[in-house]
């Protein structure tokens, strides 16, 4: 399930925006990201929906996630089966007890996890790292607002480009993050609903603390990005 965090699928976009959209599409930006600039932790329940290339059914978990500036996160699978992702900063631990397995690596490896974090925690200007734009077809999510389709601005190593293209729905209260799909290149494509949003509870840092327990084996992952 840890590599269900890194979906994808190649379409065409949509080679224009209207005027009212792009105006839509920035102001949505604006409010999503002052909104984040704000919180400073965020705890959330999660469902997961993988769908997989080549496969009709697709595969469905859930759990918690999370997340403390500057750079912490915690991810917890519950269904179908427990597993644990915690990040610090560019360290990744990501923990299987049916396995008694600890895979660890760097966050760089996971081109495709990235996106998620950096959107969740705010810390990086949306422009600056992808070029937004309104959804192909012009579609709305809650409250009227419209999706927001976010193109990577790749800048670095072509051979670990996973990600496609990422879709926004934002709540029009709070301007958190309701739903993201990650499509990737391999056919991929995820999607994360977020309910029961807490922010700035005051989150302790033992809480993104992982201690390997006795018995468990830790293998260093040179790559955990999928195969």
């Amino acid at each position: 399930m840890a590599y269900a965090l890194l979906p994808c699928i190649a379409l065409i976009f949509a080679p224009y925006l209207a005027a009212d959209d792009g105006k839509d599409v920035k102001e949505v930006v604006k409010k999503l990201q002052a909104r984040y600039e704000q919180t400073r932790d965020l705890q959330a329940e999660f469902k997961q929906f993988t769908k997989i290339e080549g496969f009709a059914t697709p595969i469905t978990s859930s759990g918690r996630m999370y997340i403390k500036k500057p750079g912490r996160l915690r991810w917890d699978y519950r269904e179908p089966n427990v597993e644990e992702i915690y990040v610090t900063q560019n360290d990744v631990m990501m923990y299987v007890p049916e396995h008694k397995q600890v895979l660890v690596g760097k966050l760089t490896q996971m081109a495709a996890s990235q996106a998620p974090l950096q959107l969740l925690q705010g810390a990086a200007k949306l422009e600056e790292q992808f070029a937004v734009e309104a959804t192909a077809g012009g579609e709305k999510g809650e409250g009227g607002l419209p999706l927001l389709t976010l193109l990577p601005k790749h800048t670095g190593d072509e051979s670990v480009r996973t990600v496609v293209r990422i879709v926004l729905e934002v709540q029009p209260k709070t301007y958190f993050i309701k739903r993201v799909s990650i499509h990737e290149i391999s056919g991929n494509v995820s999607t994360f609903q977020f309910t029961a949003l807490k922010p700035n509870a005051g989150l302790k840092n033992a809480l993104f603390e992982f201690k390997v327990p006795a018995g468990v084996e830790v293998v260093k992952a040179p790559s955990l990005s999928p195969p």
